[in-house]
């Protein structure tokens, strides 16, 4: 055979596996408002980056007459490009090719690449579109999904993961994503569940559409499953390129600081008027948040999920860093089990890759309620506690108003490895708030008093002055320093130059036993 006619061979054959299924599946896709794998990947990745491995790849399937339905691809497009000139190995899955399900062959693609990733030390990416196991070929499919689940749990902590939701993603496929660090989903077209409505419908009776069930809202509203959600294709895959540039390529480097034209030394005079004097109405933390970051850019993660409890990445003098805030407008700030296991995970993840963190705190507490104590809220909010403690990457906090008892403790103290700890004149640091301790410690005292509430108010006033002010805690060094709202983007951003190269290890172990 001559070269030219081999040549012309092998672009046809190039040319059917960039069909997937062909036209009809193509344009079924499109009606349903999907993208199809490789128009994905081309929103993605820069333009012109990607290169295809495994393009000319088929099953080895013979049952069912599956020998007689072969497509160059076998159902996922594999290989690697850059986002923002930065390498990453990528697999997206082609609904056109038998619905997206996975076979051996599917599998042993996306393992090649999760394999480069881990070797050459670069973000992994799977776009998700599938029915799940491909029936024909029986264990052969489910040994193909574990063999991605075990690379998934050995790229844990050394690699980022990125899992993309655009469309089903059900059964046994669920556990990948759920592995990965962060999961995005399209409200329109996506849904994750183990098993499906009519599976439900027939073991518990439960009537459930697919959206309720395993819908984007719900798992990033609900379950906590997601950590970002957006309306389509589209402005799905542009989010996860607005990411990337906060993450560094692997758990050895540090992410990549940009030039910042956002100077050090800017006032944050809307501050000064941001905390009400009144200790028990609420004020957004988003808004200090955002007022100190560079440019006031803030990239919220898991916005929609255990509201009380803000986390999210943004920068401060180019350097990326990682936020984790308590939110007065939900809940009053308290923490419980889904803000525990929010902010732990996100803290563990900033820690995992060398993402310095950042935490504003205005804590009265855990939420009390059986509903939060038979859900196990000693062992969640021990996550939190275990993540701060354990995590050696620069830690800076900043007290903005309470921190009451042991949330206190929790949320990045100087006393579990907090490097620098700030306090506003508004902050107050105590066993809990002045009322409930005048009423526990002052009780025969004000009962036996002629005016009881003239005498609590005084031991109120007494209290607050003596524990509940900033003064003690300074006096004690237990923060470094009280600071005034308006400087808070330049105490913070000089307090990261301290210890943005601050070395910290922890004893040699096999890995400890978060309370999972």
């Amino acid at each position: 055979m001559t070269y030219e006619k081999r040549r012309k061979e092998i672009l046809e054959m190039s040319r059917q596996a960039e069909l997937g299924g062909g036209e009809k599946y193509i344009e079924s896709q499109h009606s349903k408002g999907k993208l199809t794998a490789r128009e994905r990947l081309d929103i993605l990745l820069d333009p012109g980056s990607f290169v295809e491995i495994d393009k000319l790849v088929v099953h080895r399937c013979t049952n069912f007459g599956m020998e007689n339905k072969k497509y160059y691809g076998d159902g996922v497009v594999t290989g690697y490009g850059k986002i923002h000139g930065r390498p990453v190995y990528v697999f997206s899955q082609d609904f056109t090719v038998f619905g997206g399900a996975l076979s051996m062959t599917f599998a042993e693609k996306i393992c090649k690449i999760m394999d480069f990733a881990m070797k050459n030390g670069a973000p992994v990416i799977g776009l998700n579109d599938s029915g799940g196991a491909r029936i024909q070929e029986g264990v052969e499919s489910l040994a193909g999904y574990a063999y991605i689940f075990l690379r998934n749990t050995l790229a844990s902590g050394v690699i980022p993961q990125i899992s993309v939701i655009l469309g089903p993603c059900a059964g046994g496929a669920v556990y990948s994503p759920a592995i990965t660090d962060f999961i995005f989903m399209s409200k329109k077209t996506s849904y994750m569940f183990i098993t499906g409505p009519n599976v439900i419908k027939s073991v518990t009776h439960e009537d459930v559409t697919k959206e309720a069930l395993g819908g984007a809202v719900t798992h990033s509203t609900r379950s906590g499953v997601a950590h970002f959600m957006r309306e389509d294709d589209e402005e799905t895959l542009k989010l996860v390129r607005d990411l990337l540039p906060y993450l560094p390529q692997n758990n050895e480097q540090k992410p990549p600081r940009i030039s910042c034209e956002d100077p050090i030394e800017r006032k944050n005079e809307i501050l000064k008027d941001l905390i009400p004097e009144n200790s028990r109405k609420p004020y957004d933390m988003h808004v200090l948040i955002k007022e100190v970051l560079d440019d006031h850019q803030f990239l919220e993660v898991h916005a929609h999920y255990a509201r009380n409890m803000i986390v999210g990445f943004g920068r401060l003098n180019g350097y990326s860093v990682g936020i984790v805030a308590n939110q007065p407008n939900f809940l009053a700030g308290c923490l419980d089990i889904n803000a525990s296991k929010k902010g732990a995970r996100f803290v563990r993840f900033c820690d995992a890759f060398n993402i310095p963190i950042i935490t504003f705190v205005d804590v009265p507490g855990f939420l009390p309620g059986t509903a939060q104590e038979y859900g196990g809220i000693i062992k969640h909010g021990a996550q939190l506690l275990y993540a701060f403690c354990e995590a050696t990457v620069p830690k800076i906090t900043l007290i903005t108003r309470k921190a009451y008892g042991g949330a206190y403790d929790v949320m990045s103290s100087k006393h579990i490895r907090g490097d620098i700890n700030f306090i506003y004149p508004s902050g107050e640091v105590a066993v809990m708030g002045p009322e409930g301790a005048v009423n526990i410690i002052f009780r025969k005292e004000i009962a036996a008093s002629e005016e009881p509430e003239k005498k609590k108010e005084e031991l109120v006033q007494d209290y607050e002055e003596r524990f509940a002010s900033p003064y003690r805690v300074a006096q004690l060094g237990f923060v470094d320093g009280i600071i005034f709202p308006e400087d808070t983007r330049t105490k913070l951003i000089t307090a990261l130059e301290m210890v943005k190269d601050k070395r910290d290890t922890n004893p040699k172990k096999k890995h400890g036993n978060i309370p999972i």
